[in-house]
């Protein structure tokens, strides 16, 4: 079996560091190196990290740039042939996880399993699909709490873009699949879960992802801009019901007159600025 680090990055959030290291420390299957990368917290995790010490092969307290500034920092400690980034607060699922899908991480660039997210109305399993198109992941990820990464990508990548403040994991995944065509595979089995109340969580990332898609994959940026514009559409009330009126025979009908009402009504030039 391949050699695999664990990395956790945390930063003034001691109870979801807490969280993340027990349920690494406590799997059942022990071969895997784990990294604690600290950016210098004033709230007690470096003391909780060091009473934890026994567990862990490397960590640090220190300032940082950032998130991806202190991913970098656990990339070039690890000796792992593959990485998993397992930030504070996110935690494995159950203590026998990495025991049932470590022998699943084989030849593969990149190895991505189901994530289960809470935090949310409800809870529901985020699953990638079997086979990663380029429009996959115009607006959508790979997870990086259930994405094993072979280390030798990052030479072949480069390290993660610490100019972003949040999409620099999305830019790797997609440069790697589609610049540098490297080989994926998923798995149906739910590896991490993840709490959707971190930065990545909130915000608008269109305008990051965006300048990605200028300095690399140009070509596509029309495309880029219909779906942004299709994407908002979806998001609106109107579609939503629309949506739901399609899910009947009844709904169906009558968003079948609707729209042989709304042909007679308007004019094509309407039409077409609809």
């Amino acid at each position: 079996m391949p050699k695999i680090s664990i990395i956790t990055i945390n930063y003034n959030n001691l109870d979801g560091l807490k969280r993340t290291m027990d349920s690494v420390v406590h799997q059942t299957w022990k071969g895997f190196e784990y990294i604690v990368i600290d950016g210098g917290s004033t709230d007690g995790s470096a003391a909780y990290i060091e009473s934890q010490s026994e567990a862990i092969d490397y960590w640090v307290s220190e300032p940082d740039k950032g998130i991806y500034n202190a991913m970098n920092k656990g990339i070039t400690k690890a000796s792992g042939e593959y990485l998993l980034f397992l930030n504070s607060g996110d935690h494995l699922y159950g203590d026998k996880v990495l025991a049932q899908c470590v022998s699943h991480i084989t030849s593969y660039d990149l190895v991505c399993f189901d994530m289960e997210v809470l935090g949310r109305e409800k809870p529901s399993v985020f699953s990638a699909p079997d086979t990663v198109r380029f429009s996959d992941l115009y607006f959508d990820f790979l997870p990086h709490p259930t994405t094993f990464i072979k280390k030798e990508l990052f030479v072949t990548v480069g390290l993660y873009d610490e100019s972003f403040a949040i999409i620099s994991d999305w830019k790797f995944f997609i440069l790697a699949l589609f610049k540098y065509n490297c080989s994926y595979k998923k798995i149906n089995e739910t590896l991490s879960t993840f709490y959707a109340d971190g930065i990545s969580s909130v915000g608008n990332h269109l305008q990051e992802r965006r300048q990605v898609m200028e300095d690399f994959f140009s070509g596509y940026l029309s495309d880029f801009d219909e779906l942004a514009l299709h994407r908002k559409w979806a998001q609106t009330n109107r579609f939503k019901i629309l949506s739901e009126l399609e899910k009947s025979t009844l709904g169906k009908k009558s968003a079948s007159l609707f729209l042989r009402t709304g042909l007679f009504l308007f004019s094509r030039k309407k039409i077409n600025d609809l």
